[in-house]
């Protein structure tokens, strides 16, 4: 059991206002697996008024300093990987050989480019006869989701920190034990009092705090659509910056002259990764009508390979979702899908074999998807395929565009050009070309309602500064 009884606020542990504690619950096995405060207005303010007092020294301290200070806790998060791994996989259910690489790995990987980039970043430049200076936009409101929990928060913390700012994180109340391990990773790493607050709760009550509150200068949010959406509403009573990474319903195209063989199995992975609990995962897998039988067939052999199990069996690939209520969801989605008739290749929305504890979700592809079936348009977070046919090229572009998303996609074909000119066509943040890897030091965000703004490398970076013109 991973129990922790306080919360950290201005450099020390100490207990929520409040009295009330959440149960953390095993995907796999549907038991406790550790309790956190469930926090409370009150400890929002708390957080606040020692993040703003925080920041009049740390927005003053110099750049060098803030990249030691988080470089002090990129080596503690690497020397605690195992441990991180370890929960995610208990808490998500992410197979732990991936959660390694992924959820421990990429908090580090993503960490560490950004502090090089820190390095040779331009802080102040002349333009005409101002210097124009960055400066840190203030206080952040951090708002983390539960399927990369520790990606999601470092970043937000990583840039933030180095920018100048001070936070105030809220971990989602599905998955916070991680961030009480950055919690004590922070607090070894000996930053000082004020300047890192972590704060558990649930949305409705802390994450609202978060947003509404006017000590906040900046509240940068991940998670869905509809939430986003709220969080926007609330900040925008005290006009302060918002950074919102929401959902998606990426479409993966594949051309005529791809080599399906290859492709298609890459695809049903891009979207199974996580069990589909990946807000970039490539659910709308748009194939040529002519080849869609033959897309079907290699699409079911790939699914029907993955096994799923529990997350610390090394032959598992496929993990539960992570709770009841996002299993009983995926199910219902699946529903929908074969009631407005889609053809149901595999899957469907009974347990798997042998699995009837743990919130495990049969990974299932659809065919002959129509764009408008609820299937291809509403983003179902589990281990859920559409394969819908075009008839050309325009088509298929056409299809990927009409989503009101737009956070990422891929393209696939044998002509490297082509891919390119058709992956500039499509209305979504990032996509992936041949299967093109993650770049961690890219630019990541969406169009539409994918959200506003852009997170990793310098561009994220940037969303914390403030920039100001001072005329010589």
């Amino acid at each position: 059991m991973q129990n922790y009884d306080k919360l950290y606020i201005n450099g020390g542990w100490t207990p929520s206002c409040g009295g009330g504690f959440i149960d953390v619950i095993n995907a796999s096995t549907e038991a406790v697996m550790g309790r956190v405060p469930e926090g409370t207005p009150e400890d929002i303010d708390r957080a606040v008024t020692a993040a703003r007092a925080a920041f009049e020294t740390w927005g003053q301290t110099s750049v060098d300093e803030r990249i030691g200070y988080v470089q002090k806790i990129v080596a503690g998060l690497a020397g605690r990987s195992a441990e991180i791994a370890a929960t995610i996989a208990g808490e998500v259910g992410m197979p732990v050989s991936l959660a390694t690489a992924i959820q421990a790995g990429l908090p580090v990987a993503t960490s560490s480019g950004l502090l090089q980039i820190a390095k040779d970043f331009p802080w102040e430049e002349t333009v005409g006869n101002s210097l124009v200076v960055r400066e840190p936009v203030g206080v952040v409101g951090c708002i983390t989701p539960w399927n990369y929990p520790l990606h999601q928060i470092m970043a937000k913390v990583a840039p933030a920190l180095v920018a100048g700012c001070t936070v105030v994180v809220k971990p989602s109340e599905v998955a916070p034990l991680n961030a009480f391990i950055l919690a004590e990773i922070v607090d070894a790493a000996g930053l000082p009092a004020g300047v890192f607050n972590l704060v558990s709760g649930v949305g409705p009550v802390v994450g609202e705090a978060i947003a509404r509150h006017p000590g906040i200068d900046m509240v940068s949010f991940t998670g869905s659509t509809r939430a986003g959406k709220r969080v926007a509403e609330l900040a925008a009573a005290n006009v302060k910056r918002v950074q919102l990474e929401l959902g998606g319903k990426s479409a993966n195209i594949v051309l005529d002259d791809a080599d399906f063989a290859s492709v298609i199995p890459r695809g049903v992975f891009a979207c199974y990764l996580n069990s589909g609990q990946t807000c970039t995962a490539h659910t709308r897998m748009l194939v040529p009508r002519a080849r869609q039988d033959e897309a079907i067939a290699i699409a079911k052999g790939a699914a029907e390979s993955f096994k799923v199990g529990d997350p610390f069996d090394q032959n598992s690939r496929l993990g539960p979702v992570i709770s009841e209520t996002q299993r009983e969801r995926v199910r219902g989605y699946i529903q929908k899908g074969i009631d407005e008739g889609a053809t149901l290749v595999t899957g469907g929305v009974e347990a798997p074999d042998g699995l009837g504890t743990g919130y495990y979700v049969k990974p299932t592809i659809f065919a002959n998807v129509d764009n408008k079936m609820t299937i291809a348009q509403e983003e179902i977070f589990g281990p859920v395929l559409s394969i819908i046919p075009y008839e050309d090229e325009e088509d298929a572009i056409r299809i990927a565009n009409d989503s009101v998303y737009g956070l990422a996609g891929g393209v696939w074909s044998g002509d490297v050009e082509r891919a390119k000119r058709v992956a500039r066509r499509m209305r979504t943040g990032q996509v992936d070309v041949n299967g093109g890897s993650f770049n961690f030091v890219a630019p990541f965000g969406g169009y539409k309602q994918s959200g506003v703004g852009r997170e990793l490398g310098k561009f994220g970076l940037d969303e914390f500064l403030e920039t100001k013109s001072i005329q010589l």
